[in-house]
């Protein structure tokens, strides 16, 4: 038996140990996708308490875990005290045997804060003294030092100043580099409330009016070319379900602009047009496109009342993406406007779909590179995914359909500055699952050739795919 959370906790074999230990345990990071403030970097936020940078960050995986424990919402995202709210996921995290939370939550104590006991109700005052007085000491900036990040993107909307991003990039004594990404789902969504007040806010932003499908789309050129020049190396879209239906899009757009309701073919019309412009968009910049989709959001109108969206009331929802998908990446295809584009589902059913849809629009038009990270990849596990089965399943499926030794490796997809150790996780996923095949006789016991597989995965495909020039 192992002891918890030991050095070779996860790795159940000999070649993964070696490989883990001695490649991927020191690989730098780059985290491409996450919801980090750049506004706390930029002010080198420090941290009053453990809650504040664990709890109130708008970490809804571990305000479910609450909820699903009895704490009332005041404990979650209420008006309760932050050691109040502290205490109630120190009485809920040891009856999470199973979920990543355990490990990742023990893995961030272990890290940064030298704890190598158990978070639980008898050891939470212990926990947050310590916690807190390590606090003193540190800040987003110094945290993301020690964790080994050497870029992150965050995740802001075309409106955005990017004044945080501004001040991170002309401030000299900061050297990770801390780059936006590009995140249309305000303009897309064109069937949510409050649309016509964000066109107010894009037309502010771009300098030019928006009155129709033309205008909208001078506007989003305009930004994309402001981004880009601040450093902008990806897009992210995010869907419930992926449309696909052709029309005329300045109906739907011209009748939100003026509060009016939409059909749902309306609806979807004008997504569709919007999102072959873009995606020509981000193909002419050199953008990579990632596309999010299935979710059900907001399920419940009680939290979405109490706190707005990603309250942790989002859920799965089972729409048949895949065939709307291919039409989207098809049309894009045959107008030479398809740009390097990874493909994630919050839905683990769509694993398989997904492999193979990705490698039907596979070519080398945007370049061969040196590690053959290919134009089109199915994503990290995303979300729903993102635990131990999930990752693992992902790997395997990935292995089944492509290269994977192209994959373009983790990310957080997260709001805590001390969620880093999640890449950790993943590299001890990584490592076990190649040590099983070698192992199994499935492939050549090449350390070299493994250690470049593992090295690049955590790394170096994710560096060149992107183009960030580490």
């Amino acid at each position: 038996m192992k002891n918890f959370l030991c050095d070779d906790f996860m790795l159940e074999n000999e070649t993964a140990k070696i490989l883990y230990h001695e490649t991927a345990k020191n690989i730098p990071i780059i985290d491409y996708h996450c919801h980090i403030s750049p506004k706390e970097i930029a002010e080198d936020k420090k941290y009053e308490n453990i809650a504040a940078i664990w709890l109130n960050c708008g970490d809804h995986y571990k305000w479910r875990a609450i909820r699903a424990n009895g704490y009332g919402e005041d404990c979650v995202t209420g008006n309760a005290s932050d050691y109040e709210k502290f205490s109630a996921w120190a009485h809920t995290l040891p009856k999470c045997i199973g979920n990543p939370l355990y490990i990742w939550a023990h893995m961030e104590l272990k890290k940064y804060f030298g704890y190598l006991g158990n978070l639980s109700a008898e050891t939470l005052d212990a926990v947050w003294d310590l916690c807190n007085e390590k606090l003193k000491n540190m800040s987003a900036r110094s945290i993301m030092r020690s964790s080994n990040v050497k870029l992150i993107c965050t995740t802001d909307d075309p409106a955005d100043s990017l004044e945080h991003h501004k001040a991170i990039k002309e401030d000299q004594s900061f050297e990770i580099e801390v780059l936006p990404a590009f995140r249309p789902d305000k303009g897309l969504h064109i069937e949510k409330p409050g649309f016509a007040d964000y066109m107010k806010n894009l037309s502010e932003a771009s300098g030019i009016e928006i009155t129709g499908l033309n205008s909208l789309f001078d506007a989003y050129s305009k930004r994309l070319d402001y981004f880009v020049s601040m450093g902008a190396k990806t897009a992210d879209n995010g869907f419930e379900a992926v449309p696909f239906s052709r029309g005329d899009p300045e109906i739907a757009l011209k009748k939100a602009l003026c509060g009016k309701e939409l059909s749902n073919e309306e609806t979807d019309i004008y997504k569709t047009e919007l999102m072959l412009f873009l995606a020509g968009q981000y193909q002419k910049r050199g953008l990579v496109m990632q596309i999010h989709f299935g979710v059900g959001r907001n399920s419940s109108d009680r939290l979405f009342s109490l706190h707005g969206p990603d309250a942790g009331a989002d859920g799965i929802g089972g729409h048949n993406c895949i065939p709307s998908l291919s039409k989207l990446l098809n049309e894009l295809d045959k107008k030479d406007a398809l740009p390097k584009t990874v493909l994630y589902s919050v839905n683990p059913t769509d694993n398989a779909a997904l492999a193979a849809l990705a490698g039907c629009f596979q070519n080398n038009d945007c370049g061969v590179q040196p590690n053959g990270t290919g134009k089109m990849h199915h994503g990290a596990a995303w979300w729903y995914n993102d635990t131990k089965t999930g990752m693992r399943d992902q790997l395997i499926n990935l292995a089944n359909h492509a290269p994977l030794a192209n994959f373009v490796g983790m990310l957080t997809d997260s709001r805590s500055f001390i969620s880093y150790p999640r890449h950790d996780y993943f590299r001890r996923i990584l490592c076990q699952i190649l040590g099983e095949y070698v192992e199994a006789g499935e492939y050549p016991d090449d350390f070299a050739r493994l250690s470049a597989m593992a090295s690049n995965i955590c790394y170096n495909n994710t560096n060149e795919y992107f183009g960030f020039g580490l």
